[in-house]
């Protein structure tokens, strides 16, 4: 060490500066000759023979000098001075112009230098404040200290002293209950001075070494023996440094535990919320309990789209912020240290996704019955009317039957009226037999509704057993009767040919305008301009018969003219109408008449469906439009959010802003998703069920969506965590740039993923010696791969390291390694990180080096809830060297760490 450059000893020849040094230094000295029980008195005089020089110098350096000599004559002095005066030379402190002789002699200006030299080689070259030393770190220190307190400004070792309040502040600002600075005031400094060196002596143990009159009466107090006094307040407080630094330390890691443990809060709380959404839903979506009306399971349907459009895309987005909140809190345990989070039983991010999973399946489950269900339901409708159109026509054609059937009128009839009776009644069984095909087809409705499940079942059944048990009397009652009118024939000889004609053609006549008018008022039921135009051809060559049956009709009004002409020229006397049929020219005319009617209206009825099939059609189009452009699009993003996850430009920072850029796009993009939805509502408001013009449904417009969604999150969240591990690792820009040039250099089809082949050329390029097996292209590393990768690094791991390794870089035992954690890894082998000794050592330095810490001495050192916290957790200590209410901060502090339990 070369002594400070302003030792000039010109400057001695000032009185009152040689005054000050000579009191400062005496006291100095003896404030460390007292630890052995001696002292001086005369600084000049008290040194001369080189014992209590060499004494002193023992006691501030720790060290053992050469045996003095215990003689009295000059030249045992001169060599006890020269012993300490090499000594000093030893620690690199060049004495100039200081020789053995002149500290013998007693020379004053020489003895004082000396000792100026020690104290800057022992008191002050050693302080060192934020990477200045010597006499600046000394400075600093002060100006830290007492920057806080007012009318203090310290810029020097003088005139900066004067006013006592930069002691008192220094002591105040360690000590406050020893002073009220408050009640000092500027101009008064011999009140200040006086107070400061009373309290330093009485409980700080600092002498004093200045006198309150010297220091106000000189214009410029002496420069040294004030470093000397403020050297020995920077000492005396050291130890409290120390203590600060050690609660700051500690503050620092239990802030980042209970931020951690918030985290694993905020977690748990937000997985419960989400599997108890997902646990009332499932049920809902498993609810296939049919509903009996259409307008019913419309109202199925429409609650249905509220939950997918509504319900549902909120929990989407907690449950991708959910899995965002899970990675960020990992990333933060490893960079500090800590062990990975393990969720409650169930609540494993796996396990959400199985959950989801489960509501996945039961949602598109459900979606699938309710459209069978309206698909059914329009079914059971159609039959329904169907049935209740041809049993209220076979209800009106049986009506009166059983009282015909049931009449004895051939038991006083004529001849000629039982020759009519007798072909009445073979007419009537030829319309009997015509009506067999109509019951037929009522009973069979009934039965296809009765397998449909339909909700009236049992009035349909009834109606239908009514029908039946009807059609077996009025067959039973017609053979009675023929054969009554058998047994008669005999007796009746003449018929009327005409009516019989007459009966024969009007019956299948008037059978065809029935079946014509019931064809005409069926319902009908299409889904595509194809069967509607099927229907209207159909419709057309009905109307092209009209002509032929109008001269059948005709031809039969023919007969009947006949009949009467007949009638009229032979005076034929006939009571009644025609003895053959129930069948009246009026009623053929009609029944022609409403047929007439019934085309029109059937002409009508096409027109508007055909209307309705074009509208279909319309929409259909309209959405295929749009979905051919929304899918396509959604595709490309995910490739393009693919190929930004691999590629590098810029930096993290740059990359995290050009993402949340892109994402701002996509989400710009949601007013066509709204838009689409829209036309989709249309169509399943109009039935349709299917599209031949797009190969998108509105599933997968939804799901791609929802997936571009959650992979552009993803992909934020992966360049943050690489934020974080950057600047908590202290990896370079360069390096991380490095690490994702080496992926991609072997990703040569850019799939942000490596095939077999690519991470096994990747392998090799690091040394690996690999076989030929077979690799999946996952991008990550097998727990195997990533072994051989660590030895070939330089690792020796056994079993149990590489176990110990495995369960940091893969905490939920997926037996794979990500690249992510991969560097986490490496880069905290290389970190400087909190451990759990360097917690224990700061926690020690606060317990004054005993094997356990008090309550009062924590919540001396740390704020109110920290303390708070570590007194709540740990245990008491159970050492022999334990006092009441001791607590173990040794298991708590592995504990912090993951290495006992908390």
């Amino acid at each position: 060490m070369v002594p400070e450059d302003d030792w000039d000893r010109d400057l001695l020849l000032d009185p009152a500066w040689e005054k000050q040094q000579r009191k400062t230094f005496t006291a100095w000295c003896n404030s460390h000759l007292r630890k052995t029980g001696t002292q001086i008195e005369n600084i000049e005089e008290d040194f001369r023979d080189g014992l209590k020089l060499m004494l002193l110098l023992e006691v501030i350096s720790g060290e053992r000098l050469a045996k003095p000599e215990r003689g009295k004559m000059r030249v045992h002095k001169i060599s006890n001075v020269n012993k300490a005066l090499n000594f000093i030379a030893s620690k690199g402190v060049k004495l100039v112009s200081i020789g053995a002789e002149e500290i013998v002699d007693g020379n004053a200006k020489m003895t004082l230098g000396m000792i100026w030299t020690i104290i800057l080689r022992f008191a002050i070259q050693d302080i060192s404040v934020e990477e200045t030393s010597a006499k600046e770190g000394l400075l600093l220190w002060c100006q830290r200290k007492t920057a806080p307190y007012k009318n203090v400004n310290i810029q020097n070792f003088h005139i900066s002293w004067k006013d006592g309040l930069g002691f008192c502040a220094l002591i105040h600002r360690h000590r406050p209950e020893l002073i009220d600075y408050g009640k000092l005031r500027k101009d008064d400094p011999m009140t200040n001075l006086n107070t400061a060196f009373d309290v330093a002596e009485k409980y700080l143990d600092i002498p004093k070494m200045l006198d309150a009159e010297d220091i106000v009466g000189t214009a410029r107090p002496d420069e040294k023996a004030i470093m000397t006094y403020v050297s020995s307040f920077y000492h005396a407080f050291s130890g409290a440094q120390k203590a600060e630094t050690a609660a700051n330390r500690i503050c620092k890691v239990l802030a980042v535990n209970q931020e951690n443990e918030q985290l694993m809060e905020d977690y748990e709380r937000l997985a419960s919320d989400l599997l108890e959404w997902i646990r009332r839903t499932i049920p809902w979506l498993e609810n296939r309990l049919p509903e009996n009306t259409m307008q019913a399971m419309q109202q199925k349907l429409e609650d249905f789209r509220d939950y997918r459009r509504l319900h549902k895309p909120p929990k989407v987005q907690e449950k991708c912020q959910l899995e965002i909140n899970f990675n960020t809190l990992q990333t933060k345990l490893r960079l500090s240290n800590r062990p990975a989070f393990m969720p409650s039983e169930g609540k494993m991010v796996s396990d959400i996704n199985n959950a989801w999973g489960n509501l996945e399946g039961a949602e598109k489950g459900y979606e699938e019955w309710l459209l069978n269900e309206i698909r059914r339901l329009e079914r059971l409708d159609h039959l329904a009317e169907k049935f209740r159109q041809k049993a209220a026509i076979h209800e009106a054609w049986t009506e009166g039957k059983e009282e015909m059937l049931q009449k004895k009128d051939y038991e006083t009839a004529s001849l000629s009226e039982i020759k009519a009776l007798l072909k009445k009644h073979e007419a009537f069984e030829s319309d009997l037999a015509a009506h067999q095909d109509r019951v037929e087809q009522i009973a069979a409705i009934a039965q296809e509704l009765n397998e449909l499940d339909y909700y009236d079942s049992p009035s349909v059944n009834a109606r239908c057993q009514k029908i039946c048990d009807q059609w077996d009397g009025l067959g039973g009652m017609t053979q009675k009767r023929s054969e009554a009118l058998q047994r008669t024939e005999k007796l009746l000889e003449t018929i009327d040919q005409l009516y019989l004609e007459f009966a024969k053609r009007a019956a299948p006549f008037n059978n065809w305008m029935e079946g014509a008018m019931e064809d005409l008022q069926d319902t009908f039921i299409v889904h595509t301009i194809e069967e509607i135009k099927g229907l209207s051809t159909a419709h057309e060559q009905f109307k092209a018969t009209l002509p032929d049956a109008d001269k059948e009709r005709l031809a039969i009004l023919g007969i009947q003219n006949e009949i009467a002409k007949i009638v009229q020229t032979y005076h034929v006397n006939i009571a009644g109408s025609n003895p053959y049929t129930t069948i009246t020219p009026q009623e053929i005319n009609a029944k022609w008449d409403k047929v007439k009617q019934l085309v029109p209206q059937r002409d009508q009825a096409l027109i508007e469906e055909h209307t309705k099939q074009q509208n279909n059609e319309r929409l259909r189009v309209q959405f295929a439009n749009q979905a051919n452009i929304i899918g396509p699009w959604i595709q490309t993003k995910m490739g393009e959010i693919g190929r930004i996850s691999i590629e590098m430009h810029g930096t993290l920072e740059d990359q995290l802003t050009n993402l949340r850029q892109y994402e701002k796009s996509i989400v710009n993009y949601k007013p066509k998703i709204d838009q689409l939805e829209g036309d989709h509502q249309l169509i399943q408001e109009a039935l349709i069920f299917d599209n031949k013009h797009t190969k998108y449904t509105m599933e997968h417009i939804r799901v791609g969506w929802e997936q571009l969604l959650t992979t552009i999150a993803r992909t934020i969240n992966e360049i943050e965590n690489q934020i974080l591990t950057r600047d908590a690792k202290g990896i370079s820009q360069e390096q991380l740039n490095e690490f994702r040039a080496s992926f991609n250099h072997f990703d040569r089809d850019h799939s942000g993923t490596l095939g077999a082949e690519e991470f096994k050329a990747c392998l090799i390029s690091l040394g690996f010696d690999i076989a030929n097996d077979a690799q999946k292209r996952t991008g990550i590393m097998e727990a195997e791969d990533f072994k051989t990768c660590l030895i070939s690094m330089g690792y020796n791991l056994g079993e149990n390291e590489f176990a110990r390794i495995m369960s940091i870089v893969d905490p939920n035992r997926m037996g794979s390694v990500t690249f992510q954690a991969f560097i986490d890894f490496m880069s905290r082998e290389t970190a400087d990180t909190d451990t759990a000794d360097q917690v224990m050592a700061s926690f020690k330095i606060l317990a004054g080096d005993k094997n356990y810490i008090l309550a009062d001495e924590l919540r001396r050192e740390l704020p109110p809830d920290q303390a708070d916290y570590c007194i709540a957790r740990m245990a008491p200590y159970t050492g022999p060297d334990g006092v009441p209410g001791a607590l173990d901060y040794m298991s708590f502090s592995t504990a912090l760490y993951g290495e006992s339990d908390l």
